[in-house]
């Protein structure tokens, strides 16, 4: 089996398992990439001395989170050839990510959410803002909340997080007038 029909069969069976079309995208650049630089290759004739060859030329031109996710992705696609008994043992086992920084998350002070507040030209947009601001979510997610997720005696709303998991956030009085 070469590295395209490896591929074939590994995105059939994330499709099948329901990723998201964006993981599934970013999942199809991986592969172009790892493609490229290796060539179709017969995937029992991969080796760790080839990936790691291969990941250390990206290692100078990308940042460590993002050559932490070219790693992941290669050690997923090469665990599934295994599981799926495609190859008998997994060249990708020994690697491993970069460090990566500890970072101080972003936030707003009360002073950039009063200027947000007062920049909305519509109730419509304060409405959007306040959800925003009082659950957490992101704007990708809150436009795929429906009005039946809404629940205005309780004050929350039902809404979907990582793997499609619904939970339930909660909103604040001025966010529900």
């Amino acid at each position: 089996m070469n590295l395209s029909e490896l591929w074939r069969s590994y995105e059939a069976d994330k499709r099948i398992q329901g990723f998201c079309p964006k993981t599934l995208n970013a999942y199809i650049l991986q592969h172009r990439m790892l493609m490229s630089e290796l060539g179709d290759h017969d995937i029992a004739e991969i080796t760790l001395t080839m990936l790691k060859e291969y990941l250390a030329k990206q290692a100078d031109r990308l940042k460590p989170s993002s050559l932490g996710h070219r790693i992941r992705f290669v050690r997923s696609l090469f665990r599934y050839a295994y599981e799926e008994a495609y190859l008998n043992s997994n060249p990708s086992l020994k690697l491993r990510e970069p460090k990566l920084d500890k970072r101080i998350p972003k936030f707003l002070i009360e002073e950039d959410v009063i200027n947000l507040k007062i920049s909305c030209q519509s109730l419509r947009e304060r409405a959007l803002l306040e959800f925003l601001y009082c659950t957490g979510r992101r704007v990708g997610k809150v436009e795929k909340i429906n009005i039946e997720d809404l629940n205005w005696e309780h004050c929350s709303a039902i809404v979907n997080g990582k793997g499609s998991k619904q939970r339930e956030v909660y909103l604040t009085t001025e966010c529900k007038i």
